[in-house]
């Protein structure tokens, strides 16, 4: 179960990460939309990535509302992005290659059920 989470963790940080490099002034609101978890749950992301030193706060000069921030990956996060990809690239691949087994599998079950059928006379 902790592996399981742990995955979904790394998940969470790895598109929070991706985002904030092309997007740095997304808002809490739209990181947590995008990322499909709740906006509490972005705060808190976002404070811990902040507290490990992957990401620092900046306000976002062009923003009429100076209380708007931008989200600026440092060159620990952009470390840590790579990594985090290379993980996820890692596991996507390990979990496609086994859906695929399991769509092959599927398809021989229904393909030798389709040839053991008996024939129906009408």
């Amino acid at each position: 179960m902790a592996g399981r989470r742990d995955a979904l963790r790394d998940d969470v940080r790895f598109r929070v990460l991706r985002l904030l490099q092309d997007n740095p002034e997304m808002s809490q609101r739209q990181l947590a939309e995008a990322v499909g978890v709740s906006v509490g749950a972005m705060h808190y992301v976002l404070s811990a990535l902040v507290e490990k030193g992957l990401i620092k706060l900046g306000n976002f000069s062009a923003s009429r509302d100076k209380r708007r921030y931008a989200y600026l990956l440092t060159p620990k996060g952009v470390a840590e992005k790579a990594t985090l990809t290379r993980n996820f690239l890692k596991r996507k691949r390990k979990e496609f290659e086994a859906l695929k087994a399991e769509i092959e599998a599927v398809q021989a079950e229904m393909e030798l059920g389709a040839d053991m059928a008996p024939c129906r006379k009408r």
